[in-house]
């Protein structure tokens, strides 16, 4: 059994040199840099819709579909994101480097569900299906947050090795 890799602390990179070229070299790093934008357009477009329908009533059919529009994309980028982090990390969900990112991401799947659910099933009005869209646009925010502010200390430790790495060769050259 494989042990539990100890590490993702302030300091640390959030990727060994190991997983950083897997990372690099994962069609699924490309997939997710494609999938990850997209998501966020039809986010932006959706909770404009989904506002206007709560605002003036105009436009159920519209803002409908932009969320279940959405709810398709977050499947998508979830399942190609858990494939990604298997390549790179070797575990599908709950690597240590996105452990608490993954799990806001079940909560954010848990919401966007139950609208599909109650659209689907027909348990809540209209509204209330629009008020529990915004409320799992507000958990995708957050999680959306946490993905960012997590690539860029990434990107930012990255940059600070590099420096290191190129500090330390040129001080053992003569």
């Amino acid at each position: 059994m494989r042990q539990p890799v100890k590490r993702h602390d302030r300091h640390q990179p959030l990727y060994t040199p190991e997983e950083r070229k897997r990372r690099d070299e994962t069609p699924w790093t490309l997939v997710q840099g494609i999938l990850a934008p997209l998501q966020f357009l039809v986010f932006l477009i959706s909770v404009v819709l989904v506002i206007r329908y709560l605002a003036t009533g105009a436009g159920e059919t519209a803002a409908t579909v932009s969320i279940v529009l959405k709810t398709l994309i977050l499947y998508l980028i979830m399942v190609t994101g858990s494939i990604w982090e298997k390549v790179v990390f070797g575990e599908y969900l709950f690597a240590p480097a996105f452990f608490w990112e993954d799990v806001f991401s079940m909560l954010v799947l848990a919401l966007h569900t139950a609208y599909l659910i109650a659209l689907f099933g027909g348990f809540m009005d209209v509204h209330g299906q629009m008020l529990l869209a915004l409320a799992a646009y507000a958990a995708y925010v957050i999680n959306a947050t946490q993905f960012i502010l997590k690539l860029r200390a990434a990107r930012l430790s990255a940059q600070r090795l590099d420096a290191e790495n190129a500090t330390a060769s040129a001080g053992g050259v003569e």
